[in-house]
């Protein structure tokens, strides 16, 4: 990504960018609550939406070469959270959105817990890092390009010790496993027992009862 670009007015989402989603935002129902507001099933917060409520222009599933880990203690699902090791052994499935700057600042603020409008430079890309606002995910990683827009994914420098996923958060991310990947039943219980923190709390019958209550979003990619 070169040069600058500030998230930080209401006209300035003339460029756009790749929102890549890995944890509960592989659902397009929960991440629709990021651009529009409300509360996504299951969780304990209501999202004030971005300044721009406008669905993605488009949605792409990603195999992202890395490792999945779940850790620390979520406020807003309880349970642990979903963490990125692009360094890691194996894929993660991950849903990119192409939604524009200003949109991708105001997910990050309130992925930060500050207001959507607060001013947020981008900055430019070191060893494909980017400083984010703080909060648990403390660093924007650059993924490269997809048609002429940088792919953001949001992790941590540090992430905290590992710690199973509640069910509250595990549905959104089995329903996206469906309807970005098509994964059956079994293939996504399987996806999820090779990332770090889920067992012993989650074994393979644990995960079928769950995937067996989630269907897909049914939101058709753009």
């Amino acid at each position: 990504m070169r040069g600058d670009a500030t998230t930080d007015g209401p006209t300035d989402g003339d460029g756009a960018a790749w929102y890549v989603g890995y944890g509960s935002n592989l659902s397009a129902r929960r991440l629709a609550c990021y651009l529009g507001g409300g509360r996504p099933a299951g969780s304990q917060r209501l999202y004030e939406g971005c300044r721009d409520p406008a669905p993605p222009c488009r949605t792409v599933a990603v195999w992202l070469p890395g490792g999945l880990r779940f850790g620390g203690t979520s406020r807003v699902w309880g349970g642990g959270m979903a963490f990125y090791d692009r360094d890691g052994d194996g894929r993660v499935a991950a849903r990119a959105y192409l939604v524009t700057l200003a949109q991708f600042g105001d997910i990050l603020a309130q992925e930060s817990r500050r207001p959507p409008g607060t001013p947020y430079s981008l900055g430019e890309a070191v060893d494909g890092r980017l400083p984010a606002l703080g909060g648990v995910y403390d660093t924007v990683l650059h993924l490269g390009d997809a048609d002429g827009a940088p792919r953001l994914a949001l992790a941590a420098r540090r992430p905290p010790p590992a710690g199973p996923p509640s069910a509250a958060y595990l549905r959104p991310i089995l329903a996206g496993l469906a309807d970005g990947f098509g994964l059956s039943a079994e293939e996504r219980v399987d996806y999820l027992l090779t990332a770090a923190g889920v067992r012993p709390r989650w074994d393979g019958d644990a995960l079928r009862a769950l995937a067996g209550e989630v269907g897909a979003d049914h939101v058709t990619p753009g």
